[in-house]
């Protein structure tokens, strides 16, 4: 266990990690249509969020116009995420787009800031580099344009950290921060996501085959859970956060990437060559390695 991280906080993010881990798996199914299982988990996210906001501090003015910002940002991430999962396995979607964030995320620093660049550091990217290259030399037929967009949004990903952690600083209220960012995403990424099928569409499998309502309360409820998934996963980092070092907690949520893998492999059958687990392998030590 590493050091200076209480049992509890360490558990906690252990379980926030696998919880992110599921709703990525949620997404990705078993073949159904990836815009309504993502439309699904942005809504169940809002509903959760929403129920917790009127208990909590509000967020100071100045935060709120990267709270806007975080919407947007939102948008783009779940486009991207859907359109990945749409053509790729777990396996290589996830890591590719939590892993190779932190590095763009640092590179941004070096070029924009002028941060030095130091040996860890860059032996952290050679890894997660590393890894990207083993990834795509097992990609399956048909999983080629998931890894462009996959390190597409792992671009969108630093943007919207960087965003959200100057907003939640200037917020005076982070939890809450967090809960509007939930909340104020939904709209707009479930009108996107939604574009050409309706609010109906939420109701089927897919958007052009009727469904019947025990299948539409399951894909409600599968929604509502995904949701409640992505909000507990944040607020359980977030809480370790204060128990323990941020940058401890920061590098121990990277597990989410090898429980991702794991899950998909126990639920959707997702068998992972050898080389693959290798590849996520050091992708998440690399990621952790930069936290």
């Amino acid at each position: 266990m590493p050091s200076h991280v209480p049992a509890l906080a360490f558990a906690a993010v252990l379980l926030g990690a696998l919880l992110h881990a599921g709703w990525n798996v949620a997404v990705r199914g078993h073949g159904g249509d990836r815009r309504l299982d993502t439309a699904r988990l942005v809504l169940g996210s809002a509903v959760v969020a929403a129920a917790l906001l009127p208990w909590m501090r509000q967020p100071a003015a100045p935060a709120w116009p990267h709270l806007a910002l975080s919407a947007l940002l939102h948008v783009g991430y779940f486009t991207l995420l859907a359109a990945a999962y749409a053509r790729a396995r777990v396996a290589v979607s996830y890591p590719l787009m939590r892993g190779v964030a932190p590095v763009v995320v640092l590179l941004a620093a070096v070029w924009v800031f002028g941060e030095p660049l130091h040996a860890t550091q860059a032996a952290a990217v050679a890894a997660v580099a590393l890894g990207v290259l083993l990834l795509r030399a097992r990609l399956l037929p048909g999983e080629h344009g998931a890894v462009a967009l996959a390190l597409g949004n792992s671009a969108v990903i630093a943007a919207y950290t960087l965003n959200d952690a100057a907003g939640a600083r200037l917020s005076g209220a982070p939890m809450a921060y967090a809960m509007w960012s939930f909340a104020l995403t939904a709209l707009p990424t479930s009108c996107w996501l939604l574009r050409g099928s309706g609010p109906r569409a939420l109701l089927r499998t897919h958007p052009d085959r009727p469904g019947d309502a025990a299948a539409a309360l399951r894909l409600l409820g599968r929604g509502l859970g995904s949701g409640a998934s992505s909000v507990a996963s944040y607020a359980l980092a977030l809480w370790a956060m204060t128990r323990a070092p941020v940058g401890q907690v920061a590098a121990l949520r990277e597990t989410s990437m090898l429980f991702g893998v794991l899950l998909a492999w126990a639920v959707l059958g997702e068998r992972p060559a050898k080389r693959a687990l290798v590849a996520v392998a050091l992708i998440a030590a690399g990621a952790a390695a930069l936290a």
